[in-house]
């Protein structure tokens, strides 16, 4: 990472507040601990929950669950990680002090008043987390525009985006319109598999050629752009539902092959001896087994929305745990390679992604049994994140440097 600060200022500014990646990475992990096992207690076993009964008075369980997994936790991560990456990306300073503070802030706000059990009026979390969104998004504006790095303006564009269809799901919270909320979340769901299908694309072949010391296979545009375009397509058809099943279901077949052949070029195979390298390739290609089981399911609704946990758990997860694990090494001057062993913590997640999306299929009579395992295990591998990385996350650089 460059050294673009002055350590002088950036000195005085405690640690958390350095550069995004800190609040944002063990903020999004510490609710991804804590949430799912706070849902299962308050949707199974309500006696024993945290809160009162007039706590789903204005939030609804089943809006609360999906909103706070997809805007509260992955988009802290995917901010947390886009702020420190534009940094690095434009050699332009990004949020740090007392502005990453007040933006961390609006995000937490958000995620808090949506758990306080009083009549709070839904516009207040709405307005937190549109600014959260919106700050982010023109932070990497200005970073990317000031250097006239075209190839990384899509980022603030699909964050924006991102706030408008947050913006919706309130709207259809307080409509009670969760016919539509079943539409915001597969589109949002797919809208992080085009993120991971960009990002993804760039740093998983690069970090698994630099380890295994191979050539970095270059990209072919015939097989990129179709794939993106895929993935546009399937945003706009879970809001807009633009085509009929037969026509979804190729475009789902469409982009998992391509998906599956990028996926192939990177090395995989060699990637077995490095928890930091298959991990990646473990929630890579996750997503086109989830576009290929969701395409043979096209017609079963109940399957359909069972098997969105696949990606959701395995892939999406799963690429975000590995990617803050590494990260958060990365920036602050540790060895990548050496750090805290997070093992268990990536096999945890395939193996919920399986408990919750396949055994509903498979057993459903044991449906809450498969619930439980699968948060238990969500909940132990983002908790072994908090436990090895909040440390590391609050502490300077141990290179004395910036960041």
């Amino acid at each position: 990472m460059l050294n673009i600060d002055d350590p002088k200022q950036v000195e005085k500014t405690p640690a958390i507040w350095r550069l995004g990646f800190r609040p944002f990475f063990l903020g999004g992990a510490s609710i991804a601990a804590l949430f799912i096992p706070l849902w299962l207690l308050t949707w199974f076993v309500p006696q024993l929950s945290f809160f009162r009964q007039e706590f789903w008075a204005n939030v609804v369980p089943l809006w609360w669950h999906p909103h706070e997994m997809l805007f509260g936790f992955a988009l802290a991560i995917v901010c947390g990680f886009l702020l420190t990456s534009v940094q690095t990306w434009t050699n332009q300073p990004s949020l740090k002090g007392l502005p990453l503070a007040l933006t961390f802030a609006c995000w937490l706000l958000a995620r808090v008043l949506l758990l306080i059990p009083v009549d709070i009026p839904v516009w207040l979390p709405a307005l937190f987390d549109s600014l959260f969104l919106g700050i982010t998004a023109l932070t990497l504006w200005r970073c990317v525009y000031r250097v006239r790095q075209w190839r990384n303006i899509g980022f603030p564009i699909m964050l924006l985006v991102a706030l408008l269809i947050n913006l919706l799901s309130y709207y259809a919270l307080v409509q009670r319109d969760f016919s539509l909320s079943q539409q915001i979340w597969q589109a949002m769901l797919w809208w992080l598999g085009l993120l991971i299908t960009i990002v993804g694309g760039r740093v998983v072949p690069f970090f698994t050629a630099m380890r295994v010391k191979q050539s970095k296979p270059n990209p072919i545009n015939a097989l990129e752009w179709p794939l993106i375009a895929a993935m546009v397509l399937l945003v706009a058809q879970a809001i807009l539902t633009l085509f009929t099943p037969a026509i979804e279901q190729g475009l789902l077949l469409i982009a998992g092959s391509l998906h599956l052949i990028r996926w192939s070029r990177w090395f995989p195979h060699k990637t077995l001896k490095e928890p930091m390298l298959w991990s990646l390739h473990v929630a890579y290609v996750c997503l086109p087994i989830t576009l290929f089981a969701l395409a043979a399911n096209i017609n079963d609704v109940n399957a359909y929305r069972h098997l969105l946990h696949l990606f959701a758990i395995a892939s999406l997860a799963g690429m975000c745990l590995s990617m803050i694990s590494r990260v958060s090494l990365g920036h602050t001057s540790r060895n990548i390679y050496q750090g805290p062993s997070m093992t268990l913590a990536f096999l945890a997640l395939p193996l919920a992604a399986f408990f919750r999306a396949i055994m509903p299929l498979v057993w459903p009579t044991q449906m809450q049994l498969w619930f439980w395992v699968a948060g238990s295990l969500w909940a132990f591998a983002f908790g072994l994140f908090v436990w090895f990385y909040a440390p590391i996350l609050t502490r300077p650089r141990v290179d004395g440097r910036p960041g």
